[in-house]
Order: structure tokens, then C-alpha cells, then sequence
């Protein structure tokens, strides 16, 4: 069988580019456990001019435009959307590839606007939804009374407009019209949870849903966490330089914890001293923003990551929307003692008081109570670690997911 993927990321293709960075860790997985079961093409976006080629077996192409610098500031400056400049370019990949099955990952980009010019069956993968996202954008900093600072922070902070929240926010506005009039021509999704089968219900009403797992990263599949003693109680969060991802949920809940006398140390991966909202949080927090124990590691790649996780105590998951989120599914997989919000997905991942605890997003208080219910029960907390590990085994686990992935492609190519 012939599979073409268009993907947000080169996949395993950024081995052979050298691309640096952090994302995509997961799609390059799943891209070196199907292509030996399947014929597989990945097309994705390249700020460089690059031929298409093949490294260890898959084909790779590269979709660049001379303009590229114009288009990109075009649209930052402007919010100008370009869909349908590029169309050509992917049925030239269709042509000449002939494919059996196209598979879109995401619905952030215009991938999806090929539906209506391909006979060939294409299927996409929910992976964030759009639509959700920019409805849940401002959901805690933004709903704390001060909506209209958040939005205005950009001239603040000295940032470009198109990198303030105000831009983003207009930027998600246009992506979900683009979403929702893609999601409204599917005839096949793939996704994971009950809330983005619930949600694919409403924008693709007409669609097959099918369910296939997500494969994580490597490094997540070999380590295993295990108990440890420290002078202060470690927390880690992975997170993003977005509103959404209920960074002042993790201030203010440190800063309750703090006011308590605990020593705690809550490292927080992805987000650097000066991003955005760093300085928004700061701002507008005032005194509830922490005076100790927060810790911005940056960005970190794959191995750097994992042994920051198996140094902490516990895993929080404070975002306000989500769908499967990678970060919960790896700490899950080391076996950490896990806390995530009952936010989008995540119920579907973690059952609470089963492999975790779950609590109302942007609730600080609820957040930094559960921490103390593992803090002073570590068999609690040791148990959960376990549960979660197993079920996230068998979630996981690589065999299963090709299965899943290839019976999809099979029962699209045979109902089409």
C-alpha cells in the first residue's frame, strides 16, 4: 500500500535536514514503525530550498516557495491566508505519487483543502482542534478580570504585534474558519479520545470515525521512574509559551504551597525566563506570582527531558484544553505519580483515583491540594506511578499502534 502523509513536521525527514528542535518526536516514531509495513510519502513545509529525497526508506518532499519570506510576513503582519496559493503543489505530490490513501496530520495548516480535488481517500488526524483551542484561548489569565491587559500585554512586553496574545488570538480565529470548513468535507478521522470523537461529531458530521493511539518517543519506552528523596518536594510540568496552558495556574498554586511553609521546586520545562507569558504572568499576578521555588528550564530535547522527569516527585499537567497530550502520555509511561486537568482528553488518558488525580483546570487551590495528597502518601503516589505505567504501556504499545494505523488505511481504501 501507498501512503502519502502531509505533516506539520519533516517526521523522521528532519534526521536528514538537521533540523534542530524539539517537536515532532512522536510522528518520527510512528514514521519508523510503518515504514517497512507500507509504501510511505511525507510531505511537509521547509523554510529552505531542499530536492525531495529518501532517507531509510520513506520518500520525503519538501514544500518550499521562493516567497516564502514574503508569504510568512504577509501573513504575520497581516493575517493574510494563502490557502489555496499552494493547492498545486499538492495535487502535483498526488499525481505523481498515486497514492492509496492520504493522511493529513492536524488541521492547522491547509492540507485538508486537497479533499475536494483527489479522488483518493484522505483521512485526518485530529490532533489539536482549532476551534476548541480559540475558545479556550484566554481561559485562565485571560478570565481573571484582566482580559483586555492580556490582549493589549504585546506594546507591554516590546513584542511584535503578531506575537502578542491579541495576534495569536486573531491568528487562531482565522485558522478555525479554515478548520472548520476543512473538518466539514471529511469522510474519515482518526483520533483518540472521547472529546475529539464528541467534537468530531459537530465539525465533521458526516465522517467515519475511526480510533488510532499515538506512539511516543523512544527514550519514553526505556526509563522507568522510581521513588527518590529530596530535601525539597520536585514537581515538573512540561508546558508552552501560551495562555492556555495554565502556567498561572502553576504560580499561583506554588505561591499557596509557598505561603504554607512547604519546600517545593516546581521545574517547568518549555518555557524560558523571557517568553511572553512569563512576563504576562509576572505583571499581572503581582504577589501571586511566586517569590521562590519556579524553575524555567527552556526548551529541552528528548534525553535532557526525560531525566528531568525522573528526577521529580511528581507530574502536573496544568493545561485549560487539551486533547492526548504527549507530555501526560510520557509521564505516564516512566510511571510518574501524575496530576492533570479534567480538561479536554484527558480523562480518556488518566482515570482519577485510579492512575492519578484529576482536577478542575484553573483551579490553584484543587492543584496544590493534590500535590499535598501525594506529598504525604507516597504509597498513594507510588501505586498511581503503576497504574498509570501499565495502562500507558498497553496504550502505547508499538505493535498495536501499526495494527491500528494499517487496518485504518485498509478499511479506507476498501470503503472508497
Amino acid at each position: 500500500m501507498r501512503v502519502l502523509w502531509f505533516s506539520n513536521t519533516a517526521a523522521s525527514g528532519g534526521e536528514y535536514l538537521k533540523i534542530p528542535g524539539v517537536g515532532g518526536g512522536w510522528l518520527s516514531s510512528l514514521d519508523k514503525a510503518l515504514r517497512d509495513k507500507v509504501e510511505l510519502h511525507v510531505a511537509f513545509y521547509h523554510p529552505k530550498p531542499s530536492g525531495d529525497f529518501v532517507h531509510q526508506g520513506v520518500h520525503y518532499y519538501p514544500i518550499y516557495d521562493r516567497h516564502w519570506r514574503w508569504v510568512f510576513l504577509r501573513a504575520k503582519l497581516f493575517r493574510h491566508f494563502t490557502d489555496d496559493e499552494d493547492l498545486p503543489k499538492y495535487l502535483r505530490l498526488v499525481e505523481m505519487i498515486k497514492p492509496d490513501v492520504i493522511h493529513i496530520h492536524g488541521t492547522e495548516n491547509p492540507f485538508g483543502n486537497i479533499i475536494d480535488h483527489t479522488k483518493i481517500p484522505v483521512v485526518v488526524s485530529m490532533q489539536g482542534i482549532i476551534n476548541v483551542h480559540y475558545h479556550k484561548f484566554l481561559s485562565g489569565i485571560g478570565q481573571m478580570g484582566l482580559r483586555t491587559k492580556v490582549l493589549k500585554f504585546g506594546s507591554i512586553a516590546d513584542v511584535p504585534f503578531y506575537e502578542s496574545f491579541k495576534g495569536r488570538q486573531k491568528l487562531f480565529r482565522k485558522m478555525s474558519n479554515r478548520e472548520r470548513l476543512i473538518m466539514s468535507r471529511c469522510k474519515f478521522v482518526i483520533g483518540r479520545t472521547d472529546w475529539d470523537r464528541r467534537v468530531s461529531r459537530i465539525l465533521a458530521p458526516g465522517s467515519v470515525y475511526f480510533r488510532s493511539e499515538e506512539m511516543l518517543r523512544d527514550s519514553f519506552y526505556e526509563d522507568r521512574w522510581a521513588p527518590q528523596e529530596h530535601h525539597a518536594l520536585v514537581l515538573h510540568t512540561t508546558n508552552g509559551n501560551s495562555p492556555y496552558k495554565g502556567f498561572e495556574t502553576i504560580c499561583q498554586s506554588l505561591t499557596l504551597l509557598n505561603n504554607l511553609g512547604y519546600n517545593v521546586q516546581w521545574r517547568v520545562a518549555g518555557v524560558r525566563k523571557d517568553d511572553l507569558i512569563v512576563k504576562v504572568a509576572r505583571k499581572l499576578l503581582g504577589k501571586q506570582y511566586p517569590s521562590k521555588g519556579l524553575v524555567l528550564l527552556g526548551p529541552l530535547t528528548e534525553e535532557p527531558l526525560v531525566q528531568k522527569m525522573l528526577e521529580a516527585d511528581i507530574y502536573v499537567m496544568p493545561s485549560h484544553i487539551e486533547n492526548s497530550p504527549n507530555n501526560l502520555c510520557e509521564a505516564m509511561m516512566l510511571g510518574m505519580p501524575c496530576i492533570a486537568t479534567c480538561a479536554g482528553g484527558t480523562p480518556s488518558l488518566l482515570k482519577d483515583g485510579e492512575d492519578g488525580i484529576l482536577v478542575q483546570d484553573g483551579d490553584p487551590w484543587a492543584l496544590a491540594g493534590a500535590v499535598l495528597e501525594l506529598k504525604n502518601d507516597r504509597g498513594k503516589a507510588a501505586k498511581f506511578g503503576e497504574t498509570a505505567r501499565r495502562k500507558a504501556v498497553s496504550r502505547h504499545n508499538r505493535k498495536k499502534i501499526v495494527e491500528q494505523q494499517l487496518k485504518v488505511y485498509m478499511q479506507i481504501q476498501r470503503s472508497h
